[in-house]
């Protein structure tokens, strides 16, 4: 049994911080309650709350007092007994998931986010546990060493530095919408920490309208010149040029510590992980780019000639991105260089947490060689040398990988939170100089140290592990399971991470056996939409269903989100629960269902591993109340609307639905849905037609069409304008048959069947320039 802790306690903390207001969070006995539910039972006494203030009573932060000063404290904060709660933990060094269970010895080590459900009769709110850091440690949550108990694990990261208090190394945030109180709670962290801008203050690159290519997986290591101008060339004649084309790794310089700095600079070493040990020996780029000479002028050459050459040649192509660790390479900088800040080899420890996590052939790699570490009071000068270089170049932006590195290598530079604050200091004000303040995608960054200290311009990140064509384990199943894993990560993840950066979903290959399922995920994401294909090896009826012909996509406004009835629920390996996730467009709400069941994270293997068992058809049920319409950015009045039009894409049938209207969905595995919905109007002065614009069917973002819609009535006849960005079958929901149909001021065909009008709009040769259709009804 745990300490005792009395309520007299708290209410002394609540008398020496006057200012605060009464907090919904109390502990009352020995159970930290919300609004008088208990919700862990057991707090020990050294627990101490503090309301968060004027920002919300609805939150408190929660801290202990230790007896002794250490660097890593591991403080038991209560028992969770008998409440469903959703997680979000790291599986990797690099990456999170989503975990749920209903007790305090189902949380995984290294969870960064655990929302525990409402009660059944919704008298208990939601609640949401958020680890965060307080001066210079950095918390997390894990399963408790006494039954049930949940830990609170905190540590600095470095021997030198220690403390025994801590007032606010977990913030407590309790609300009726689990979207809403997400939002609301790192709003809070926001104005507590000062250390980070959410998403919704800042602007994501220009990239996340555009269709991408990516080079690793068409390339990996051997990625050159002459390749990636072929395959823009192949995309661009096959009706899909990329708006946005990233270069992987592989462009660097660099050499193994037992190689001699020679002219090929390393890049005999291809084979997988053999890179991982590497150093980066100069910021230019290595000889396959520095070779390349000008189609238009010889005398220009190397890779600021290549970007410019693409571009010309290439005018869709309005960005290009090029791959760069954190710390420079995989392996840092090789010390001693010329040219380069000075840096020395430090060699990373794993801490108990990461420990736990599943075994990585580039922890390993990076584990065994060591970091060739800038001193971070000179890492300026690193990204000052890589990026100056860079934008003199033509390129764009980068891709920032491999970021959560600097855990491991902080003992003697004042710990993670200090070395973190050095190193994203010096990333954003080279972003802000030479990228126009957002050109970045982070990657391998799902930790709270990056979310809470790397988000002051950064506006876009991966928020799964990487696509996997197979499985590098060698299971073959891997080509299927894997897919419903990457899904999970995604959608999950948003919910914490979406927070402070716009998700990206990572890039798939249009041919892929499971190419749709992941094309379907993309199209609703609400972030960019890129593809690794190898060089000719494409599917353009799929890729056309993503992109436009100059590159654009239709993007959703907001980011896709899980469903509420799906958030505490298993949906790769409980045999039942399908995937559902919502998203907006500007005048329609977008429901996918996708059949992820087939594997996931094995708790005893400790590891991603197949659940075969799990892996059949599943029905699931929806609602169009599933889609969170008053979420969002641009959140679409329903409060009027007593009937919806939706469309199902793959069936290609429509639906009048009242929003509580329960309907199913069958889907094999790793097949998917998604159902347009599109509120009916009731237009005319007599509302005699029912009307609800569904998009471009053509498209898997077939709502993400309709850009803007203006009714008129004049002398009894009525016109409806819909303006449509992209070409091919738009759809509406019509009660009444039209008296014609228009294009551009120009009557067209038009076929009206169950209550559908359909019309071929043409491309109008740019997505900036909308096509206008115009209902006419007499």
């Amino acid at each position: 049994m745990a300490p005792h802790s009395s309520e007299n306690n708290f209410t002394e903390i609540n008398k020496t911080k006057g200012k605060h207001q009464p907090s919904d969070f109390i502990i009352k006995g020995t159970d930290l309650t919300v609004r008088g539910h208990s919700i862990l039972q057991d707090v020990p006494s050294n627990i101490i709350l503090t309301p968060a203030g004027q920002e919300s009573n609805e939150g408190s932060f929660l801290g202990f007092h230790a007896p002794t000063a250490k660097s890593r404290h591991v403080a038991p904060i209560g028992r969770l007994e008998g409440i469903r709660f959703m997680s979000i933990f790291r599986f990797k060094v690099w990456w999170t998931t989503h975990w749920v269970g209903n007790k305090g010895r189902d949380i995984e080590h290294e969870t960064q986010f655990l929302l525990i459900d409402r009660d059944s009769d919704f008298s208990r709110p939601y609640v949401l546990l958020l680890p965060i850091i307080d001066g210079a440690f950095r918390a997390s949550l894990q399963p408790g060493e006494q039954q049930d108990f949940i830990d609170l694990c905190v540590e600095s990261g470095s021997t030198h530095v220690k403390s025994s208090s801590f007032t606010s190394v977990l913030y407590l945030h309790t609300g009726k919408d689990p979207y809403a109180l997400a939002r609301d709670a790192i709003r809070v962290v926001e104005s507590h920490l000062g250390t980070f801008k959410t998403l919704e203050e800042k602007t994501p690159p220009g990239i996340i309208d555009k269709f991408g290519w990516c080079t690793w997986d068409a390339f990996y290591l051997k990625v050159y010149p002459q390749g990636v101008w072929e395959g823009v060339k192949t995309l661009s004649d096959g009706g899909c040029p990329p708006g946005l084309v990233l270069i992987d790794d592989g462009w660097q310089s660099i050499c193994h510590d037992d190689d001699p700095i020679s002219e090929h600079e390393g890049m005999n070493r291809t084979s997988a992980g053999e890179q991982m040990p590497c150093r980066l020996i100069k910021f230019q780029e290595n000889y396959k780019f520095r070779d390349y000479k000008s189609k238009k002028d010889e005398a220009k050459t190397g890779l600021g000639a290549f970007v410019g050459d693409l571009k010309e040649v290439f005018p869709n192509v309005n960005y290009v991105y090029v791959w760069h660790a954190l710390c420079g390479y995989w392996g840092g900088l090789k010390p001693n260089v010329p040219g380069l800040p000075p840096a020395r080899v430090v060699k990373p420890m794993l801490t108990p947490g990461l420990e736990m996590t599943m075994e990585d052939l580039a922890v390993d790699k990076i584990v065994n060689n060591g970091v060739g570490l800038v001193e971070p009071s000179r890492a300026r000068e690193l990204y000052e040398g890589l990026h100056s270089y860079l934008k003199a170049s033509g390129i764009d932006g980068v891709k920032v990988d491999v970021i959560h590195l600097l855990e491991m290598l902080c003992e003697e530079y004042g710990g993670r939170v200090e070395l973190a604050k050095a190193y994203f200091a010096g990333l954003t004000e080279s972003v802000k100089k030479h990228f126009e303040g957002n050109g970045v995608i982070a990657s391998m960054q799902h930790c709270n140290d990056f979310m809470l200290l790397g988000t002051q311009a950064i506006s876009l990140g991966r928020v799964g592990d990487d696509f996997w064509c197979t499985d590098p384990s060698g299971d073959p199943n891997g080509t299927f399971w894997l897919q419903g894993c990457h899904m999970v990560h995604c959608s999950y993840n948003s919910l914490w991470m979406g927070n402070f950066i716009r998700p990206d979903w990572d890039m798939f290959q249009s041919n892929h056996p499971c190419a749709a399922f992941h094309a379907a995920s993309r199209a609703i994401s609400g972030g960019p939409i890129y593809v690794s294909d190898s060089v000719g090896q494409h599917d353009f009826a799929l890729l056309k269903s993503l992109t436009l012909p100059d590159g654009t996509i239709l993007r959703c406004e907001h980011y896709a989100l899980p469903t509420r009835d799906c958030l505490f629920e298993d949906p790769l390996h409980d045999g039942k629960t399908m995937l559902k996730i919502w998203n907006l467009n500007k005048y329609t709400g977008v429901l996918g269902a996708f059949n992820c069941q087939g594997g996931g994270w094995s708790r005893e293997a400790r590891r991603n591993k197949s659940a075969a068992q799990f892996s059949h058809a599943i029905t699931a049920r929806a609602r169009l109340s599933d889609i969170e319409w008053n979420n969002g950015k641009t959140p679409i009045l329903i409060k009027e609307v007593d009937c919806f039009a939706a469309y199902f894409h793959q069936s290609k049938n429509l639906k009048l639905l009242k929003l509580d209207e329960e309907f199913e969905v069958i889907l094999d595995p790793f097949k998917f849905e998604l159902v347009v919905v599109s509120p009916i109007q009731h237009l005319g002065s007599n509302s005699q037609v029912k009307f609800a614009p569904i998009g471009l069917v053509n498209m898997l973002n077939s709502g993400g069409a309709v850009q803007y819609m203006e009714v008129k009535e004049m002398d009894n006849n009525l016109v409806v304008k819909v303006d449509i960005k992209g070409y091919g079958e738009m759809c509406v929901y019509s009660s009444l048959k039209p008296t014609a149909c228009q294009v551009y001021g120009e009557d067209v065909e038009f076929v009206y069947e169950e209550s559908m009008v359909s019309v071929q709009v043409p491309w109008s040769g740019s997505s900036s320039k909308l096509c206008c259709v115009e209902y006419l009804y007499n």
